[in-house]
């Protein structure tokens, strides 16, 4: 084990104290600290038998936040998850669970709480500019900004 006097277990479960991790980022984690491969498939084993780490569970919680409490859309949502390793299924699924209608109400939302009143040009190219960063899909962030500029 190279030196290490922590049990690969203690130190999986010490990193989950500290903030939820997927799957991926618990493996990269471990392997970064020493622990064997088998060592690791045991861990992640058990952890996911106790339900500690749950790649689809995690998705649909890191979306809503994301949803929420930054007004992500649901592109830059899925690369942020794709990003953390977490499946294709599982984004898919967590992205999934927004209809159209609530996007765009929080692209609008965004729009106005950052004050672009979008009644001008350069105005309508800010907030557009901002709602695509944000990852929503171009055809909706017109939607949006046109909404504003009513």
């Amino acid at each position: 084990m190279g030196g290490r006097t922590d049990d690969p277990y203690e130190l999986a479960l010490r990193a989950l104290s500290h903030r939820e991790r997927t799957e991926s980022e618990l493996r990269g984690w471990l392997a970064e600290r020493g622990v064997q491969e088998a060592e690791i498939e045991e861990v992640i084993a058990l952890l996911a038998d106790a339900g500690a780490i749950d790649d689809a569970s995690f998705a649909r919680r890191y979306a809503e936040d994301k949803r929420q409490l930054a007004r992500w859309g649901p592109r830059r949502i899925a690369k942020s998850l794709e990003g953390r390793g977490v499946a294709p299924e599982h984004i898919e699924a967590a992205v999934a669970c927004e209809d159209e209608g609530s996007q765009l109400e929080r692209a609008i939302k965004l729009v106005e709480q950052r004050g672009m009143s979008c009644g001008s040009e350069r105005e309508r190219e800010r907030a557009l500019g901002l709602l695509v960063r944000r990852g929503y899909p171009l055809e909706l962030a017109y939607e949006a900004v046109r909404a504003v500029e009513k």
